[in-house]
């Protein structure tokens, strides 16, 4: 037997199964065999597996057993002459696998392969070829002169930047998405090392078998997707941590004592400085509109009050200086904090910003009647200000809406999808797009042949260029089975430059694949869906917990006499009053799945209406998965209603 897949899969279902059809394409005419090692997953894989890829040796693990490990069940198994190692979140071209064979019999030195890989986008990854991470690598990595310098045999060392990605070159490492070896090489240096469990298993590798008188090398006569699913949490601490902890492993076993100490000052400063850097993002990006919107409507109050003490009162210092200072900046955080509550912070609809603010001067003006006259400034003001509130917050959130869609009809998306397929398939895809919830604003037909029906496309595949300049498309989604998978990676490739996102509807599916990575819901559109990651969902949400728990806090002698926990429910209410908890989430047992929109952890879980006694894992991350992707208000009213007692 001449190749040997391995693929580790652990909650992808969707991009699994579109690498296995393009693999399928790609092994014709080679004798081969295909593992998929699957770690426990919960997602609806397994069953996929053995109903549409009967041929494919499965492995079921019943613990997610790690990536490394994983892989070595299968290994030990192969009975190829070559071992590849594939990502489940890949895609391959149809002659990938016939073009690496050749090279490595032409290479009889060779003893692991990685190809050119590129993201949803046809950005080339920079992982594909990589140097051996000593100390001064990682330090250039961390520094960030490997992004200044990024053609650089000094500087980049780490993605060995001097290498042009169109050539064929001896490389140090290889990348664990797909790592070809030769399993004679395998059985003379030993299989991945278990000790990690993720990350660095294939710098481990790649360092070992060039120890044991073999060469890896970058074949650039061939691509691959590589949706690269980690890229979503590379801003976390535990990312941070997990990765740079297994660089440690590598150093303690590879690198002499006195480098090892230094790379692990290396490592430690690394993940405190990261960690430093994602919280103040964060906060930075979340605080930005609301600080600009404070800023903005502050000056329009100001403006208001000179206007209205000069002109009405006839004294330009008729407010003191407290008015100002403490009072304004009070009305304007109660207005924003009802535009926050009603969405006036998610997606532009002028109503929410009505609703916020109206909510918002209403409970100012209830407050303002129940202060001392003293404190009672102008009734006026409090009116006027929050007209002037939403008038500034109508008008920059329009100004921003425009530049960011180009267009002023905020009742579309902004967004122009371009397809690319035969007629069948352009149909099919374009009634799966229009039963999502992403409300295109356009759509354009684009034919897979040059010889197109005029009256139905708009162009064909040679003039996709011009037509998303002429169209100012947002995304091209290709239908695979019209195109083949070298002629989509090689248009991808070509037109990475113009900005736009790609993705992928497999044949016969009921989802399409994109564009970037392989944890972000918003990358599988899957029909008749109303996902509780919708930003307005999520706000939805939130206002429901917190009405909730003000209406519980008011009734607090109520709950005590009727709960069975009285101390707990009312801490559980405050919790849940300040965004500690939520009401309803998840189910605990399987709250951390990569596959489910993140949420609070719940007073109550998802499957609470359920009686959960005996339930398996896989049918509660179905009731997860059926509530995460079809959440409303009324269910989790029903299941606080329905299980008020146990607060």
């Amino acid at each position: 037997m001449k190749l040997s897949i391995v693929i580790v899969n652990y909650n992808v279902e969707h991009f699994l199964e579109h690498c296995l059809l393009s693999v399928r394409k790609a092994l014709q005419g080679i004798d081969a065999e295909v593992f998929v090692v699957d770690n426990n997953s919960v997602d609806g894989s397994v069953p996929m597996l053995k109903s549409k890829f009967k041929d494919v040796k499965l492995i079921e693990n019943k613990e997610n057993v790690g990536f490394a490990k994983a892989n070595n069940q299968a290994i030990r198994m192969a009975q190829g002459e070559y071992v590849l190692l594939l990502n489940p979140d890949t895609v391959v071209e149809e002659d990938t696998f016939l073009k690496c064979i050749e090279f490595m019999d032409s290479h009889p030195s060779a003893g692991g392969l990685g190809v050119k890989m590129i993201d949803g986008q046809g950005k080339i990854l920079r992982e594909s070829k990589r140097g051996f991470p000593t100390p001064w690598v990682c330090f250039c990595k961390m520094a960030g002169l490997t992004s200044l310098f990024p053609k650089s045999r000094r500087y980049c060392g780490y993605y060995m930047g001097h290498l042009p990605y169109d050539q064929t070159n001896e490389v140090d490492i290889l990348a664990g998405a797909f790592m070809l070896m030769r399993k004679q090489a395998l059985d003379k240096v030993g299989l991945l090392d278990e000790s990690f469990f993720m990350y660095g298993e294939d710098i481990d590798l790649s360092y070992r078998i060039t120890q044991g008188g073999y060469k890896n090398y970058y074949f650039a006569d061939t691509s691959i997707i590589h949706y690269k699913g980690e890229s979503t949490k590379k801003g976390s601490l535990n990312y941070v941590y997990t990765f740079y902890n297994a660089m440690d492993i590598f150093a303690s076993k590879h690198l002499s004592e006195k480098q090892s100490k230094m790379f692990s000052l290396l490592i430690k400063t690394a993940i405190w400085l990261r960690a430093v850097l994602s919280f103040m993002s964060r906060i930075f990006k979340k605080a930005l509109l609301p600080l600009a919107d404070f800023l903005l409507v502050f000056a329009g109050f100001y403006f208001l009050e000179q206007t209205w003490a000069k002109y009405y009162w006839g004294n330009v210092d008729y407010y003191p200086l407290h008015y100002t200072a403490v009072a304004i900046p009070c009305y304007i955080i109660i207005l924003l904090f009802f535009v926050y509550l009603f969405g006036g912070y998610g997606k532009f609809r002028p109503y929410k910003i009505l609703y916020g603010v109206g909510t918002g001067m209403l409970t100012l003006l209830v407050f303002y009647s129940l202060l001392p006259a003293s404190l009672r400034y102008s009734r006026a003001m409090v009116i006027m200000g929050s007209m002037l509130t939403f008038f500034i917050l109508f008008v920059q959130r329009y100004i921003l809406y425009y530049i960011k869609h180009r267009t002023w009809n905020i009742n579309s998306s902004g967004n122009t999808y371009v397809i690319v397929g035969d007629r069948q398939e352009t149909k099919r895809v374009a009634e799966l797009l229009h039963s999502t919830d992403l409300n295109p604003e356009c759509i354009v037909l684009v034919s897979s042949e040059e010889n197109q029906d005029r009256e139905y496309f708009s162009g064909n595949v040679n003039q996709l260029e011009d037509i998303i300049r002429i169209y100012n498309a947002d995304e091209v989604i290709f239908c695979s089975k019209s195109l083949l998978q070298s002629r989509i990676i090689s248009i991808m490739s070509e037109l990475s430059w113009a900005n736009v996102r790609y993705t992928i509807a497999p044949e016969v599916t009921d989802f399409i694949i994109g564009s970037n990575t392989i944890n972000t819901p918003a990358d599988i559109f899957v029909t008749n869906v109303n996902s509780i990651a919708l930003e307005d969902n999520r706000r939805k949400k939130r206002m429901f917990d917190l009405i909730s728990s003000i209406v519980i806090l008011i009734l607090t002698p109520a709950v005590v006499f009727v709960c069975k926990r009285h101390f707990k429910a009312v801490t559980d209410n405050l919790k849940v009053m300040f965004g500690l908890r939520t009401y309803v989430g998840y189910n605990l047992e399987d709250a951390k799945s990569d596959s489910l929109p993140p949420i609070r952890k719940g007073i109550f879980t998802a499957s609470e209406n359920v009686k959960s006694i005996g339930l398996d894992a896989p049918t509660i991350h179905r009731l997860n998965l059926m509530y995460a992707n079809n959440w409303l208000v009324k269910k989790d009213s029903d299941i606080l209603l329905n299980n008020f007692r146990n607060i």
